[in-house]
């Protein structure tokens, strides 16, 4: 799912971890795993060595790689994963260091940059990077990274003007409605080819990502949008005018999928410190504070 350019957007040089193209790269329809079988793979030794616990403490540091242009979380240096990756900083006791970058052709691509070798440009690797699919196939295929920490569950939704739309609990119901969705995501995929591409002539596509598809219904423009949920929400999460739904669609991932984080798979004590400081900002109630600020709603991994 890559733009956000997962699913959201990404549109050439700064696509999302998420977006169409990616989303079968990442078979994120296949399901993902928990963060002990994540922790359970063996360390191997590869091109870079490893950024101990030890060695982010000696630093002062903790670098962070972080996706650019991916509203709610992060955007113009703010955003939910910003807020998060300060709040591992603090939990390790040392300074936060954000290392934005533009996501690549693939989430194997990703991975590699980021956590295991560094980009041939010269930047990273990170410490840890931030918004990974926890999912089994991404780890078989990439073992020189450790996929763990769970922090979220994103779903492709639909959201529409109850005055307009009052109910949307079927497909067909689309042929009367126009809709917002970026065509280069899950959700435009979806809906491009729903019903044998029957709504194609309802749909307008020229947004970057969900959070533009919410404000365009906002302005009347649309009477329908579609994206992620954490797009959409943290436009109209609120507003009484509004229904955000999951899309009636069959081909819709029911359960969504997993975002959490990864570092290179020699790194375990980090990668234990990270998801103590993850499990623990879950149960004193300071992540659903972070996706607050964001008007996203926390839902737990």
């Amino acid at each position: 799912m890559k733009s956000r350019s997962e699913l959201r957007g990404p549109m050439a040089a700064t696509r999302h971890p998420f977006s169409c193209r990616n989303f079968s790269r990442r078979n994120f329809l296949r399901g993902s795993i928990g963060t002990a079988a994540a922790l359970a793979l063996a360390p191997l030794m590869h091109n870079a060595a490893a950024t101990t616990l030890a060695k982010v403490r000696e630093r002062g540091t903790l670098i962070v790689g972080i996706y650019q242009d991916m509203p709610p979380f992060h955007a113009a240096g703010k955003g939910i994963d910003v807020d998060l990756a300060q709040a591992l900083a603090d939990s390790l006791g040392v300074k936060l260091s954000l290392l934005p970058f533009n996501a690549d052709e693939s989430m194997n691509d990703d991975l590699r940059n980021m956590v295991w070798r560094g980009h041939y440009l010269g930047y990273g690797p990170a410490d840890v990077l931030m918004h990974v699919p926890v999912d089994r196939p991404l780890m078989e295929a990439n073992p020189q990274a450790l996929i763990l920490a769970p922090y979220y569950r994103e779903h492709v939704v639909m959201a529409r003007n109850l005055d307009r739309v009052p109910k949307l609990d079927a497909m067909a119901q689309l042929a009367d409605q126009t809709v917002a969705v970026p065509g280069q995501t899950l959700a435009g995929w979806l809906l491009i080819g729903a019903d044998g591409g029957a709504y194609k002539n309802r749909l307008n596509t020229q947004w970057k990502d969900g959070t533009e598809c919410a404000r365009a219904l906002q302005r009347g423009e649309v009477t329908v949008a579609a994206g992620l949920s954490s797009e959409l929400e943290s436009v109209l999460r609120g507003d009484a005018r509004f229904a955000i739904e999951p899309m009636p669609s069959p081909r819709a991932p029911r359960d969504g999928w997993a975002a959490g984080l990864a570092v290179k798979s020699d790194a375990v004590d980090l990668a234990q410190a990270l998801q103590g400081a993850i499990n623990q900002l879950g149960q004193s109630g300071q992540m659903k504070e972070i996706f607050a600020r964001r008007n996203v709603g926390w839902r737990p991994a």
